[in-house]
């Protein structure tokens, strides 16, 4: 930039600033700037042409007196003439008026827009960048449409300079976030990804910026920056602060461009190539190497920009969720974090942790940190630290820690602040509800909720905990001896008094043995509160009124004496009176039998979403789907494919690798309709386990079996609500599968969860559970746009001669989208005999009018129909022997592409869907494993051996089977996960 000459000191500028400020009151100031406004205004009109340096002076003047709260009017002719001006601070000076000054509907845009076309086309790199900046500072849409198509070039030109190019990119940047339709894609997108190589850092650091936001858009387009944006990382990363002494602040090299690079990677999964993702993975590693390093210096900004790095790097590792340790090492760091001094870092801490909690990989290295957490929720002074601290208890609850976690939440209930108690209640019955084995336990939670916040607990909480005792006989004493000691507190919160009313009501016949809670003993009770009570509770106490007299005839006259109590036949509520008439004249006019018909015990209500989920969804907003709706199964659970799944994350605000659109993960789906005392309540087919004893009813998987028992002959669609329709498109009808399908299939072998796709459209996430050989799949399907999907079709298609080997039956959804939404489509799988290819599944639809189309393999593999088999050594040697002949085995030796960690390794076995044998190889670091593969047509017997040898890095894989094909599959399948 050029310097400013002597001359340009502008001293009447500086005198009347100077009077402004020595203006001892706001009169005086306006009175000084209305005179020097009159002074100006004749300068202007009067007959003697004003030099440049006279322009420039007035027009700065009047800037001032803009910047000090006052309309200027009139100066704007003088300013766009100050553009034509060949000196710069006359040139500058008129631009900064424009761009603060002047509206985008003004009359003279075509005048300035002439002015910038001129300076754009002069080659003078201070004039070219002067231009630039006024054209982001406006922004306006003329301004872009004149010249949106000229900037690329500018951008791309081999001959422009650093400065210009780094203006050019920031210029386009702030064009396209105000019209992004105005700006052309071409050929210079390709070039644009060079510029990641420019020598000039601050070239770089803006074309990382006008590219992450491009590429949101436009992924495929720049696909290409991935490796670019890679090493140009690796080099920062790996250099010393000495390297890039321009760019290293307080000793760390390029801090905001190494945070620019870590987000676009984020834009998009990880890299295909093995030499750049290993080369991305080093210098992650890296990163989390560095930030056990001692500072370089104290002071705060080190530390900061330090940070800034790591937290950005975690939020990739995250985002990538492929790298088991990457992840678990991330966790470690994060733990670190969770006593430091700083609150700002323990925040950081734990919301990145809850996130870190839904990956299958972390879970339990996230667990470790219990007893830390539990304390910052105790000890914490920030409200929104302990809050974060609550969402990560949320986060890691499991089967195995989930009575301690919601002892915790109830404990810290009780001083927690108001503003977030009743996230803090949903929260407590969701784990509640979702990790109960005994259903007492569940009760006395609940019960124990209302008494600690009543006033915040919602009526999804205390309908839904009526739900489950009335559609489970096993609970239905116990609540009621519970509910009922409950009520006889002195204070009695109203909803205890709901609770109480319904359940005494449908079952106060199972503790009216007890003389101490006789009818007439809880009919007293519960009217004892009736005065205190509001009308809607009123009401519904006088529907179990009207129940104790078909339960216990003894109290019919004492009943029937306080409906004819005329505060009741004439209460000024219509709703009480109309009750009260009504209970009144049937108890007096039906009979025995009739009564009974009547007034029977309420049937089970059919199970769907969870009321309280929904609740907590709605309360949290969007961000929170991926939070709330992720499953995972218990590893010890006796789930029959074993092995870790993902956990649920956070419901707090999103960090920015979280999934702003809630899509990461989706509803969980509407658990069967159960009887009451068969079946299980709380268990759908994501649950962790047995959630009752087994001698209550029937196991989860024996329940789960009839769910999903195969459609009659007669009826090829009798497990759907909404049959798709017949005319699906066959597999001559869609287009291929997308390059990356294998490699997204193979994900899947040893999960039942996650994302199976993701671009800048679409998010496609799966949960499903296999028991024999039936499967049921949800898939869920999110917008991450803001426009509609039109004409949205899903389907599924069995190519070659997977029709007679796989059945698949899939429900209809919506032909639109909404821009945010997602959709819910089910498939229920069976597996006739076994197969080698999975389904495909084709997804089309229309965004914006333009046609969209991918075909995806469906993560259906054989090894989802295995049923683990215990046996003894002597038994598996045995059988190992009788699968002896060539083609029954299958042998593989390769060399380990992911760190060899056994408990990994024992996971993705267990995950497989195989047992695992303990005792049986002679050599203890060998895994074996044994399993049936369940079809209607036959049962195919497997037999496993992993053999690792660490110091080579490598892996023997054999498998035998009573089928060729099968062993040969199976074989390739496992061996991809190593």
């Amino acid at each position: 930039m050029p310097a400013v000459s002597k001359g340009d000191g502008m001293r009447g500028l500086a005198v009347f600033i100077s009077d402004i400020r020595n203006c001892k009151s706001k009169e005086a100031e306006i009175k000084r700037i209305n005179k020097e406004l009159a002074n100006i205004r004749s300068k202007f009109k009067g007959d003697k042409a004003l030099d440049g340096y006279s322009k420039k002076k007035y027009v700065c003047k009047l800037l001032f007196i803009f910047l000090l709260g006052h309309d200027i009017d009139f100066g704007h002719m003088e300013a766009v003439n100050l553009l034509s001006s060949n000196k710069y601070t006359e040139k500058q000076i008129g631009y900064l008026f424009i761009s603060v000054l002047v509206n985008s509907n003004s009359e003279l845009i075509r005048l300035i827009n002439n002015a910038i076309k001129n300076d754009l086309a002069s080659r003078n790199p201070t004039f070219m960048c002067l231009a630039l900046h006024c054209i982001a500072n406006v922004g306006s849409r003329e301004m872009g449409e004149a010249f949106a198509a000229d900037i690329p070039r500018i951008l791309v030109a081999g001959d422009s300079m650093d400065s210009v190019k780094q203006s050019a990119a920031l210029c386009l940047l702030r064009l396209y976030k105000a019209s992004p339709d105005l700006v052309p894609m071409g050929e210079w997108t390709a070039r644009v990804v060079h510029l990641l190589n420019d020598q000039h850092m601050g070239v770089v650091t803006a074309a990382v910026s006008l590219i992450t936001c491009l590429c949101k858009k436009n992924p495929d387009d720049f696909k290409t920056c991935i490796s670019l944006a890679v090493s140009r990382l690796s080099r920062i990363v790996s250099s010393a602060s000495t390297d890039l002494q321009d760019y290293t602040y307080y000793f760390v090299p390029a801090p905001w461009l190494s945070v620019k690079l870590l987000r676009l990677l984020q834009c998009y999964p990880p890299p295909e190539d093995a030499a750049v993702k290993g080369r991305l993975v080093e210098c992650l590693e890296t990163v989390l190497n560095k930030a056990q390093e001692p500072p370089k210096s104290k002071k705060v900004q080190h530390s900061n920009a330090k940070n800034a790095i790591l937290f950005e790097t975690i939020s990739l590792i995250i985002h990538y969720d492929s790298e088991p340790n990457l992840l678990v090492r991330a966790c470690n760091q994060l733990g670190q974090f969770l006593q430091h001094r700083e609150t700002n870092l323990r925040y950081l801490a734990l919301e990145s942790m809850c996130t870190l909690a839904s990956s299958e990989f972390s879970h339990e290295a996230v667990k470790t940190h219990i007893d830390t957490v539990i304390n910052a929720l105790k000890t914490e002074r920030d409200v929104s630290v302990r809050q974060r601290a609550a969402d990560l208890l949320y986060a890691m609850c499991d089967r195995s820690n989930a009575k301690q976690i919601v002892s915790e939440m109830l404990r810290y209930l009780e001083t927690a602040d108001y503003a977030i108690r009743e996230e803090i209640v949903l929260k407590v019955a969701i784990l509640a509800e979702k990790y109960a084995v005994d259903y007492s336990w569940y009760v006395d939670t609940i019960l124990n909720l209302i008494r600690i916040a009543g006033d915040y607990v919602s009526e999804e909480v205390w309908y839904r905990v009526l739900q489950i005792v009335t559609n489970r006989d096993d609970v239905q004493g116990y609540a009621a001896k519970t509910v009922f000691e409950a009520l006889q507190a002195p204070a009695c919160h109203e909803n205890m008094v709901k609770v109480g009313g319904y359940i005494l009501g449908e079952f106060g016949n199972l503790i009216a043995g007890d003389p101490r809670s006789s009818p007439p003993v809880q009919f007293s009770l519960l009217h004892s509160k009736f005065h205190l009570c509001s009308v809607a509770t009123r009401a519904l106490l006088l529907s179990t009124y009207i129940k104790f007299i078909n339960l216990f005839p003894e109290t019919k006259a004492t009943i029937q004496g306080v409906l004819r109590a005329g505060s009741q036949l004439r209460n000024a509520d219509v709703e009480l009176q109309q009750r009260a008439v009504e209970y009144l004249t049937l108890s007096s006019v039906a009979s025995t039998d009739v009564l009974a018909t009547v007034l029977e015990e309420m049937p089970p209500f059919p199970e769907r979403e969870s009321s309280i989920l929904a609740k907590l969804k709605r309360k949290k907003g969007p961000g929170a789907g991926s939070a709330l709706d992720d499953s995972r199964r218990d590893p010890s659970s006796n789930d029959i494919n074993g092995g870790v799944e993902p956990t649920p994350s956070t419901v707090s605000t999103p960090s920015p690798s979280a999934d702003l659109l809630g899509l990461r993960a989706a509803p969980p789906p509407a658990a069967p309709p159960a009887t009451s005392g068969a079946g299980n309540l709380l268990v759908d087919v994501f649950s962790d386990g047995p959630a009752a004893q087994p001698s209550l009813g029937p196991t989860p998987e024996e329940a789960f079996l009839s769910e999903l028992e195969p459609p009659a002959p007669e009826s090829p669609m009798a497990l759907l609500a909404d049959p798709a329709p017949a005319a699906d498109p066959g597999p001559d009808d869609i287009g291929p599968p997308i390059p990356e399908a294998d490699e997204l299939l193979n994900k899947f072998v040893c999960k039942n969860n996650g994302v199976l796709f993701e671009n800048q459209l679409l998010q496609i996430g799966v949960k499903s559970e296999f028991r024999q050989n039936l499967g049921r799949m949800y898939l869920f399907y999110g917008n991450k746009t803001s426009v509609q999907f039109q004409n949205f079709s899903p389907t599924v298609v069995h190519p070659g001669d997977l029709q007679t080997q796989l059945a698949v039956q899939t429900k209809r959804v919506a032909a639109q989208v909404d821009g945010g939404a997602q959709v819910q489509q089910v498939l229920n799988i069976e597996c006739l005999r076994d197969f080698l290819t999975p389904p495909l599944l084709s997804v089309r639809f229309r965004y914006g009018g333009a046609p969209q189309s991918l075909t995806l393999k469906l993560p259906v593999t054989i090894n989802k129909f295995f049923q683990p088999t215990e046996m003894a050594a002597q038994d598996f040697f045995q059988r190992w022997k009788q699968l002896s002949l060539p083609q029954q085995e299958a042998q593989k030796i390769f060399k380990a592409n992911h760190p060899m960690d056994a408990e990994v390794t024992k996971a993705k076995l267990l995950g497989f869907g195989s047992a695992l044998l303990d005792n049986v190889d002679p050599n203890p670091e060998n895994f074996v494993g044994a399993g049936i593969i369940q079809t209607k047509a036959l049962q195919v017997g497997c037999l496993l051996r992993l053999e690792p040898n660490a110091q080579a890095q490598m892996y023997r894989l054999t498998l035998r089977t009573s089928k060729e094909p099968v062993s040969r599959h199976l074989c390739e399948l496992l061996a991809q996960q190593f």
